[in-house]
């Protein structure tokens, strides 16, 4: 584990609106101890989650098809639009952080995510074709170091913590990812074979990751067997079911990324009501509450990119309130 002191709140990623600028300003003016690089996927294809990183990729590319982004020989516009639009958001994060020391998280789709999204040359996903999820996990973890160079040298008082997301991955472990007909479902990965790519793609970070799923039963053990350092996810998704592989997580120093505040506009509670439920779980774990405030950070539930701009500000706030009741009051 790191010895990195992660702020007490940040965002998932996404953003709603398509001004690079307006949202760097705002993420770094909202999360001053833990700010992150904003997705903008309103901008259409390129800019949405899986766009974004098929333009990471080293020697594989996309393009995007009506049902989605499918394999291609070479570079077409839809790769290089994602491209461009990446290098104008590092731009942006790069001018409103200068001289900023302290953490900051970037976010890329994990491999198996990427897998079940990107489709082969035959409409089928990649998640079908062993061979082709090893290239693309081998491929993401070169785009990964490449990348992570990059804002490492754009901002070079921060210490990068990379965000895979991985929303389709206890689909994938389970076996219920459909193939392209719909009228069936791809063959549950081995868990081992998971565990092995999230490990190789977590190595190429050279740095702590954290994994982002907002599905319920996220795989909390194998994430941290795979080397997760910390697990965001959305709080209100969790069962008793999850409460052991949880209070096993605190113990063995995980960071649980929590996510509390809703991602779509609606009314918010108070801050001390956001983060009840966390600490009634600290309670019933038998967990010190002292610990609460270390090894908690507070964020929205998931991407605020179905947000209106004036509810993802307030949202943001709101996680930093949050927080810091959390930290006042662990009791």
């Amino acid at each position: 584990m790191s010895d990195i002191l992660w702020g007490p709140a940040t965002g998932v990623g996404s953003m709603p609106g398509g001004d690079a600028r307006e949202a760097a300003k705002t993420v770094t003016g909202s999360f001053e101890d833990f700010p992150y690089l904003p997705e903008l996927p309103a901008r259409g294809p390129g800019a949405d989650m899986i766009g974004r990183t098929i333009g990471l990729l080293v020697e594989m590319y996309a393009h995007v098809e009506p049902s989605g982004w499918r394999v291609s020989d070479r570079p077409g516009r839809d790769t290089r639009r994602a491209r461009s639009w990446l290098g104008e958001d590092l731009d942006a994060l790069e001018e409103f952080t200068q001289g900023y020391e302290g953490p900051l998280k970037i976010q890329a789709v994990g491999p198996w995510t990427l897998a079940a999204a990107l489709e082969l040359r035959n409409g089928e996903a990649a998640l079908g074709d062993p061979g082709a999820c090893r290239d693309l996990a081998g491929s993401l973890a070169e785009g990964l170091r490449t990348h992570l160079a990059d804002v490492r040298r754009r901002v070079p008082g921060a210490q990068v913590l990379v965000q895979l997301d991985e929303p389709s991955l206890t689909a994938v472990l389970r076996g219920q990812v459909h193939t392209a007909s719909g009228y069936r479902t791809h063959r549950a990965v081995d868990r081992q074979v998971v565990e092995s790519a999230l490990r190789d793609v977590m190595a190429a970070a050279d740095g702590p990751v954290t994994v982002h799923s907002c599905a319920p039963d996220v795989p909390f053990a194998l994430l941290r067997r795979a080397g997760a350092e910390g697990v965001s996810f959305d709080f209100g998704l969790l069962t008793e079911r999850d409460e052991e592989a949880i209070g096993e997580a605190v113990e063995g120093g995980t960071k649980l990324f929590a996510g509390v505040v809703a991602s779509t506009d609606g009314p918010l509670s108070d801050p001390a009501g956001s983060v009840m439920g966390v600490r009634t779980l600290w309670r019933r774990l038998g967990l010190n509450p002292g610990t609460l405030a270390e090894s908690v950070v507070i964020t929205p539930t998931c991407g605020l990119a179905g947000a209106s701009p004036a509810y993802a500000r307030a949202a943001l706030a709101h996680c930093v309130r949050a927080a810091r009741s959390l930290a006042d009051n662990p009791e």
